[in-house]
């Protein structure tokens, strides 16, 4: 990969191109990243302080969201699309707390992530990591990995979260959503977590310029572009709302500042 191609493109590895995956390892104070990826976050950081704060939220309802599956509804199956780079209670060690035979694949098209993934899940009969492109969603779908694991005639939880703002506007991501849920049956849920326009935090227009200058991507969108996500599905309560408050474990302390708001996420499910 040279610098002049589409950062989220392409499978071989360079530390001078940042990637999503890193930048956001960034943000959870990982270790998995690189001087380039670090820029990026410190150039976000700079107009919205916040984000590290809103990356925990994005984990912490990742947490709450497979939880609730795998215990409450009986799912045994996830597909985390965009996963990132391994960290602290990953899909799989929540999915397993509650089922040891749940099955989970991580797709992610950093290279990266495969490597890491596959050092620490070597001895984990049921999960894969995926070097794969979501934005070729037919790709992902007939790969032979995803396809060891996850049952398509089945339910699955398929996972888009935290990046779907990553794929730009003529990337189509909700043709990108609908391809996987024409792919899901019945009885399928989709959790689903995004960046989210704040008309009264013009910091949050900011960070986008600064996004898709510096990585390429980063897409802020509307409350009515999120809803468009789940046309087709039915919304689980209390619907899409700012990460925090998606069936929180206790109270929130403030659910009106721009930590709080600037991501919304919602679980929907297949009828």
């Amino acid at each position: 990969m040279t610098t002049d191609q589409h950062p989220q493109s392409g499978s071989t590895f360079d530390s001078g191109v940042p990637t999503a995956a890193r930048v956001y390892d960034v943000m959870l104070d990982g270790k998995d990243n690189y001087a380039i990826d670090r820029q990026v976050a410190q150039a976000s950081l700079e107009v919205m302080p916040e984000l590290k704060e809103i990356a925990r939220h994005n984990r912490e309802i990742l947490h709450r969201v497979v939880r609730h599956l795998a215990a409450e509804q009986g799912i045994d199956q996830f597909l985390d699309l965009g996963s990132g780079l391994p960290t602290a209670r990953n899909t799989h060690e929540v999915a397993q707390q509650s089922n040891p035979a749940a099955r989970v694949v991580y797709v992610d098209i950093d290279p990266l992530v495969s490597a890491h993934g596959h050092a620490i899940l070597a001895e984990n009969a049921y999960t894969h990591v995926v070097t794969g492109d979501i934005r070729d969603p037919r790709s992902v779908i007939d790969h032979p990995e995803v396809r060891e694991l996850i049952d398509f005639d089945r339910p699955v939880c398929v996972m888009l979260c935290g990046i779907l703002h990553h794929i730009l506007d003529e990337e189509d991501p909700n043709g990108i959503v609908a391809a996987f849920r024409d792919a899901a049956v019945p009885g399928s849920y989709f959790f689903i977590t995004n960046f989210t326009r704040l008309g009264d935090a013009p910091e949050s227009v900011e960070l986008e310029r600064v996004l898709l200058s510096q990585l390429g991507t980063g897409r802020v969108r509307t409350f009515e572009e999120l809803m468009a996500y789940f046309d087709g599905m039915e919304l689980l309560a209390p619907g899409l709302v700012p990460l925090p408050l998606w069936r929180p474990d206790g109270i929130v302390p403030d659910s009106t500042s721009i930590a709080a708001r600037f991501m919304t996420g919602g679980v929907a499910r297949k009828d």
